[in-house]
């Protein structure tokens, strides 16, 4: 056997593998790759850990709303009896032994654990009560002790609520009031009403609420367990990722609806038997009415509206029970619909981050990151610190905020839990739906909607555009005369030029203020010397826009003049010196050179001052403060004003949001179409 080892083709390089394999030795093996179990393996425990954090967070959840159902209940059967006591107590005059007898008649008929009592504004006393407490010596009638204040200061509130919401023909503020008792069990008080004027207040505590139902452990393991049983079965017959990750993720799927099926079933039925409890509370209610008035010869007029007792806490009836105590079917039916709906957008918020946790795991995101920290664990115990402060002063309030945008909260309801609140899209349905944008009036003249998202939006475009182009072009054209070699006193120029920005720009927005005021201003001095009248410039919107845009102008062209400075004196003298030479105009060479030089440098600052001038608030607030009719406001300074002077904090937080969500997609455009931030 000869031991010479055959040479490869002239020109191809040598292949030990097909040497060997041509001496008949075998070939070597292939580089090592991944076995497919360890995929398999990922995919499963993806799949497992993504069903059992999103079913878990869905079981939350649910309980949280079967408590929310069950504490409602609970309210809705205590207020048809407040309520009805309250009506009777009304009929009775609110004061006086009347009121004691008929609270006396009522007391058989309150449920097991609760008590009742009524307190007269007038004598500032307790008037009637059922208290355990209030015997003996303490026993109704009497007047308040100094201890029981807060019993007055709550139904001065609820009377101070009905008047204001009668003031403003709006249910803005609420008149009944419902707090946690220490034992357990709910507390209510509602006003009593004599013609008209609020004389009293009625209050009724409960028992301790009984334990709401708790979500089926066993609902929670069939649908953990089953979708992880399906696709550990098919990773023993799939061959390749690919195929195994599209059946996990159907398989996350079905594990997620099933759950959302039991959910919708549970919260369906406990919905459908509130309404048949509620109702049956009413048809008692209102018999045992009748029956307290036939006895004491009250009043029967106006008749009795037993419907309306089901009331929410504006005592504005929820129509869930009709007037003869009947459940409504089709309301109910819509609240199951919003329900339904809920439910639907809580659980694809839920999918979507269990799809992404599945994928993150299953395609190897862990492992990967996971080498990624170990091999630059130092860097990243240098930035932890820095992404700790982001989280907390940065991410946190900004989620919070997007949160707080699905909910209607305002000054009125801040101390409910944002789950009480949620209103999904609607905040933004109203934003952007609202299409009235201007009408015309009876003579014909178009009238525009100040507070309209759109028209705001028109005017917040115009400001910004109006403001940069100004800016850009005073401030470019100041470089240009400052980069003129042996400029007289340019050092001085360049400080006198850079005032305005470095000077508060509050300071400088209220003295603008001050410069067009139509009595005292200086520029209505100015043009009364040249003989013309003075103007009122805050009156209407095209000369209020001209104080504005005058001081956001003298404001920011500094900033452009000191970047298009730096940027003019780093383009090298030599070409210009060749471009003269080729006999180029002082215009092609301000074409040719300086335009494309100032690019890198000029663009990005225009990107950056468009987002600044997009949220300049304080030259709209202290300047025009709107005015005239909030015509002038732009889109930050509206949200502001949604949130801390109309107290709507949901609808200011979708407005921000929606402002966020604008400049974020003009600067990805920008961006992307002008790449001035890429490196060359």
């Amino acid at each position: 056997m000869s031991n010479v080892v055959p040479q490869p083709p002239s020109g191809e390089p040598g292949n030990p593998a097909a040497l060997l394999t041509d001496t008949g030795m075998s070939a070597l093996p292939p580089p090592p790759t991944e076995k497919r179990p360890l995929y398999r393996g990922r995919v499963l425990v993806g799949l497992g850990l993504a069903l059992g954090v999103s079913l878990l967070l869905a079981q939350g959840l649910l309980a949280s709303a079967l408590e929310s159902v069950s504490v409602e209940r609970s309210d809705r059967l205590t207020f048809v009896s407040l309520r009805a006591l309250e009506d009777v107590v009304q009929r009775a005059g609110g004061t006086g032994d009347a009121v004691r007898a008929v609270v006396g008649s009522w007391k058989a008929q309150m449920p097991e654990g609760s008590a009742a009592r009524v307190i007269a504004f007038s004598g500032i006393k307790l008037e009637a009560s059922t208290f355990p407490e209030d015997v003996g010596e303490r026993a109704a009638p009497r007047r308040l002790s100094r201890e029981e204040k807060p019993l007055y200061d709550r139904g001065q509130r609820l009377r101070a609520s009905v008047d204001t919401n009668r003031e403003e023909g709006s249910a803005r503020k609420l008149e009944v009031e419902a707090e946690a008792l220490p034992a357990g069990g709910r507390l209510l008080s509602a006003p009593v009403e004599v013609e008209g004027a609020v004389v009293g207040m009625v209050e009724m505590a409960t028992a301790p609420l009984a334990a709401p139902l708790t979500p089926s452990l066993g609902s929670l393991l069939l649908w953990w367990l089953l979708p992880l049983a399906v696709c550990a079965g098919a990773a023993f017959a799939v061959r390749r990722q690919g195929v195994l990750v599209a059946v996990s993720v159907v398989a996350l799927l079905v594990g997620l609806g099933g759950y959302a099926s039991y959910s919708l079933g549970t919260l369906g039925a406990e919905v459908r038997g509130t309404q048949s409890l509620v109702a049956e509370r009413l048809r008692t209610m209102a018999e045992r009415a009748r029956a307290v008035m036939a006895e004491h010869q009250l009043a029967t007029e106006p008749a009795l509206r037993p419907g309306d007792w089901d009331s929410d806490a504006y005592r504005r009836p929820l129509g869930l029970v009709t007037p003869e105590g009947q459940v409504n079917d089709a309301v109910v039916s819509s609240r199951l619909l919003e329900l339904r709906s809920g439910v639907g957008q809580a659980m694809g918020a839920l999918g979507a981050v269990s799809l992404a946790l599945l994928l993150f795991i299953g395609l190897g995101g862990v492992h990967r990151t996971v080498a990624t920290i170990r091999e630059n664990s130092t860097a990243y115990v240098y930035i932890a610190p820095a992404m700790v402060g982001m989280l907390v002063l940065v991410f946190f309030p900004f989620f919070y905020g997007i949160a707080l945008s699905f909910t209607d909260s305002t000054l009125y309801n801040v101390g409910q839990p944002l789950s009480n609140l949620w209103v999904g899209v609607r905040n933004y349905v109203e934003i952007l739906g609202d299409f009235n944008i201007a009408r015309r009036a009876q003579d014909g003249s178009l009238v525009f909607n100040y507070l309209n998202f759109y028209y705001t939006l028109f005017f917040t475009v115009v400001w910004t555009v109006t403001n940069v182009a100004l800016g850009v072009t005073l401030g470019l054209v100041l470089a240009l005369i400052l980069n003129v070699d042996k400029l007289a006193m340019r050092p001085v120029y360049r400080v006198l030029l850079i005032l305005p920005w470095a000077m508060p720009n509050y300071i400088t927005a209220l003295i603008w203020k001050g410069l067009f005021h139509q009595q005292f201003g200086v520029v209505n001095h100015i043009i009364r010397m040249f003989g013309g009248q003075g103007l009122s410039w805050y009156d209407t919107p095209f000369t209020a826009f001209i104080t504005v845009l005058t001081t956001n102008g003298w404001l920011s062209f500094p900033f452009m003049m000191v970047v298009s400075l730096g940027a003019l004196q780093s383009i090298p003298l030599e070409l210009y010196e060749a471009a003269r030479v080729d006999g180029a105009s002082r215009w092609q060479q301000f074409k040719a050179i300086t335009l494309p030089s100032l690019k890198p440098a000029l663009v990005p600052a225009i990107i950056l001052s468009v987002v600044w001038t997009f949220n300049q608030f304080n030259v709209i607030f202290l300047v025009t403060e709107g005015e005239p009719s909030n015509s002038t406001e732009i889109l930050i300074t509206q949200a502001y004003r949604y949130a801390f002077q109309r107290y709507r904090y949901g609808y200011a937080a979708a407005y921000s949001t929606v402002i966020f969500g604008i400049l974020l997609l003009y600067s990805m455009v920008q961006n992307r179409v002008s790449r001035a931030t890429e490196a060359a």
